[in-house]
């Protein structure tokens, strides 16, 4: 914090340990230090945000309440938010308390800011996707003040979007456990052959995020505030990119073109790179953004291996090398073949270096237990991976006693003849005092008190936070001041300052707002104030299955036409314009065929909901708040997926009161956290998804166009996901399905089907009534076998363990374990 402070930021973001932030693992603030850390903030004229930015479960609403409570007390500046029912309750506890949507509720269109406006936000976190010309739309429609990530890692996938820790891990993203599955290695499979990519292995590894060029182009678009990704990285990072963008911006807001070196990016890349690009700021190049040749920081390309001896290793030079700078010679890092270590010394021309060598040739030596150098070849590439000069460097602008950066204060000194001497201090933090001389003033006999002195007295503000900025003195009769009087009054004026109140008071709504939200869900509250369930009116059992093709469409069609509790078949097929026949063959069988529409809808593409709307469909599977939206203004029938992260029963109400029928349950829910949201909602609202294969990554990146086509984005790759059935092998030899949906973002799939069978009974006990099981790659006869298993489990012919082992899927409820599910080591995936 006091690394960003220092080098300019001006807001700073900070996650608890009291859990509900997006990065878990990292060293996060208590939250009874919040009260001081905005104190310190605001002192230096920063603004402080807090991220609450995990889904919720239903048992965790009360203790989010809490901490809602005490960070709109202690005067923070906004609370970054994913969930949609945690924005309601703190929006419910403190209306005045800022709400910002954070970059996981994926709000990728002004159509889906225009819905999240509802629930009060102040500003939204675009998602890293989007390009500046989109990002352009996006603010010529909306007025919704915009923020950008402007540097970082990126993720593959889409905020919000990612299953992939959980389903192989055990640990949810949603919940600020990632797993970076994204960096690790994969094969790809074509058509069931191996196909040979060389040393591109990391197929779902993005270079970082570095738009500093862009920064004019950005401000123009309509961004207000540039992000930095850095809560899990050192303060010589932050305090390296911090200073570097503050320049960015000053510069882009005072109409220049902030210019920087090579040797000022490489001291960028050198706190942490996994190799800079600009994302998709610039628009899709699948290729650039994942070169695919390595996922850990590497650095700065120091140079190429051009000689080996017993003792030393000589190096074309890219970058500088010193003494001491820590180096890795490229190599498989699977295979832990990768060397690395410090260099020792420095020589050229067999003259050993005392300074940094840059450009031409140099030998590097290193102790005997640094690099075995006999297994290096000629050819290797060098990178340099650390420069202790610069980390010191970095260092003293934030671990120093004196402040770097400044507050201004301004005064008003009043001097007359016979009357005491008075100081009036404002400072741009909001905090004020007045200080008097004890003693009245005297005539001058020798040197009246000036301007200048005054100026220069009070300036003397040493190793304050303070800056003297304006001074107005109002001198007359010409009195004397000893120096020894305004050191006096300036040292009791900073005191004050110091301890001037600057806090925003807030008013705190004074009851628990959980009660009254979760009564009017359910039009009553029992004498404790919690939600009262209700049995809603009994109907018949709905089991309704998602196909992926056609042909499963018109195999489950046949199955269902005689079906009397008129199930769902949901279509989501990767040519929209099959949605038509779909929803024909449906209709000439008597059954309800829903299409889905895409999880991501972007600026340009609500042709897509108008091309699904013209088929007049019964209803529809609405993946994005913008879907919500558009369907129900149409008064089509929607039924919310999963992908709207429904934890808990504020979120479900909102979405039914927006125009939903019902909602599908997170994937995000363990057996106990889906049976405690069930307990609290009207059953009929809900709908289970028992047996699929887990939906992992969604990205905008695509796979098939990065390594399958000459191509770099969907308009002129040639399309090859309409041809060709494509797998990635991870480390352990599963083979995980990849498609493709309509705006050529790409899915990855569990190989492994998942079954909530066993968890069936006591769900149809508690009055649920919609199930639904999806197809992927699954032909006729495995079509029917599925449904005939589900529909016989459903009527307590068999047991759900009856189920799971005959499909050889793997028993668990959503993506995280529960009290009854198998025990799995949550750090497998690494």
């Amino acid at each position: 914090m006091r690394a960003a402070v220092e080098n300019g930021a001006d807001a700073v973001y900070l996650g608890l340990d009291s859990g509900f932030n997006a990065r878990a693992r990292a060293t996060n603030f208590r939250l009874d230090n919040v009260d001081g850390l905005m104190e310190f903030l605001h002192r230096r004229c920063v603004k402080g945000y807090v991220t609450l930015n995990t889904l919720a479960f239903t048992d965790e609403l009360p203790r989010m309440e809490e901490v809602g409570r005490k960070l709109a007390a202690a005067d923070v500046d906004a609370v970054l938010v994913q969930d949609l029912g945690v924005a309601r309750l703190l929006r419910e506890v403190c209306p005045e308390l800022s709400l910002h949507a954070s970059t996981q509720m994926t709000l990728t269109s002004a159509e889906c800011i225009a819905v999240a406006q509802d629930l009060g936000m102040e500003r939204v976190v675009l998602p890293r996707e989007l390009s500046i010309s989109e990002i352009r739309n996006i603010s010529s429609k909306t007025d919704m003040p915009l923020e950008a990530f402007i540097h970082g890692a990126l993720c593959v996938a889409y905020s919000g979007q990612c299953l992939t820790s959980e389903s192989l891990g055990g640990r949810s993203a949603n919940r600020g456990q990632c797993a970076q599955a994204c960096r690790l290695a994969y094969d790809l499979i074509c058509d069931g052959d191996d196909v040979d990519l060389g040393d591109q292995k990391y197929l779902l590894s993005p270079q970082d995020l570095a738009a500093y060029a862009l920064t004019t182009d950005l401000i123009e678009a309509g961004i207000c505030s540039f992000k930095i990704e850095g809560r899990l990285k050192t303060p010589e990072y932050v305090a390296n990119t911090v200073q570097h963008y503050r320049r960015a911006i000053d510069a882009a807001v005072a109409g220049r073109k902030a210019e920087f070196t090579r040797r000022e990016i490489n001291d960028v890349e050198m706190s942490f790179s996994r190799g800079f690009s600009p994302g998709w700021l610039e628009g899709c190049d699948h290729k650039m953004l994942v070169p695919a040749t390595s996922s850990a920081k590497r650095g700065v390309l120091l140079g190429e291996v051009v000689g080996v001896s017993y003792d030393r290793v000589t190096v074309r030079l890219e970058s500088a090398i010193a003494a001491g700078d820590g180096v890795v010679f490229e190599g498989d890092r699977e295979q832990n073949a990768e060397q690395g270590g410090r260099v020792y010394e420095v020589f050229r021309d067999s003259q050993r270096l005392s300074g940094p060598a840059e450009g031409g040739t140099v030998e590097l030596a290193f102790d005997q237990y640094g690099v075995d150098v006999s297994a290096l070849n000629v050819g290797l590439k060098v990178w340099k991976t650390d420069d202790p000069k610069l980390n010191k460097r970095l260092r003293a602008t934030f671990a120093g006693p004196d402040a770097r950066r400044r507050v201004a204060l301004d005064v008003e000194v009043t001097a007359i003849v016979g009357e005491p001497l008075r100081i009036r201090a404002t400072v741009s933090n909001r905090a004020g005092c007045e200080v008097t001389s004890e003693a009245v003033l005297e005539l001058a006999r020798k040197h009246a008190l000036t301007e200048d002195v005054v100026r220069e007295q009070l300036g003397r503000l040493g190793a304050t936070i303070f800056e003297l900025r304006d001074v107005r003195a109002k001198i007359e009769g010409g009195p004397m001041v000893p120096l020894s009087v305004l050191g006096q009054l300036r040292r009791e004026m900073i005191e004050r300052l110091n301890k001037a109140d600057i806090a925003t008071p807030r008013s705190i709504a004074p009851e628990p707002g959980l009660p009254r939200l979760r009564a009017a869900i359910n039009g009553t509250a029992n004498p404790n104030g919690e939600a009262s369930g209700i049995v809603p009116a009994k109907r018949a059992t709905q089991l309704n299955a998602l196909c992926r093709s056609l042909e499963q469409l018109r195999v489950v069609v046949e199955e269902f036409a005689a079906n009397e509790s008129s199930p769902v078949v949901y279509a989501d097929f990767a040519d929209i314009r099959q949605y038509r026949d779909a929803v024909v063959v449906g209709r000439d069988a008597g059954v309800q065929v829903f299409p889905a529409t895409p999880r991501i809808q972007k600026p340009g593409e609500m042709g897509l909901f108008k091309a699904m709307a013209k088929h007049e469909p019964e209803g529809v599977l609405i993946r994005n708040l913008s879907g919500l939206a558009f369907f129900r203004d149409l008064n089509i029938p929607t039924v919310a997926d999963f992908s709207l992260n429904v934890t808990n029963e504020l979120t479900a109400e909102y979405l039914m009161r927006h125009g939903a029928e019902r909602v599908t349950a997170s994937y995000d829910m363990n057996r106990d956290q889906l049976m405690e949201l069930v307990s609290v909602v009207p059953s009929e609202w809900l709908e289970i998804v028992i047996h699929q294969h887990m939906p992992m990554f969604h990205m905008e990146h695509c796979v098939f166009c990065s390594v399958l086509s000459p191509g770099t984005n969907k308009t002129n790759c040639g399309r090859p996901c309409d041809f060709h059935k494509v797998e990635l092998r991870d480390r352990i030899g599963m083979e995980h399905p990849l498609t493709a949906d309509v705006g050529c973002r790409n899915t990855l799939f569990n190989a492994t089907p998942q079954s909530s069978a066993e968890v069936v009974p006591a769900l149809l006990q508690r009055g649920v009534q919609s199930f639904r099981i999806e197809f992927l790659y699954d032909d006729a006869t495995r079509v029917r076998e599925t449904l005939q298993l589900y529909r016989d489990l459903l009527s307590g012919h068999i047991t759900g363990a009856n189920v799971w082992q005959q499909l050889q899927a793997s028993n668990r409820v959503g993506v995280t374990r529960g009290t009854l599910e198998e025990r799995r080591n949550p750090l497998a995936i690494l």
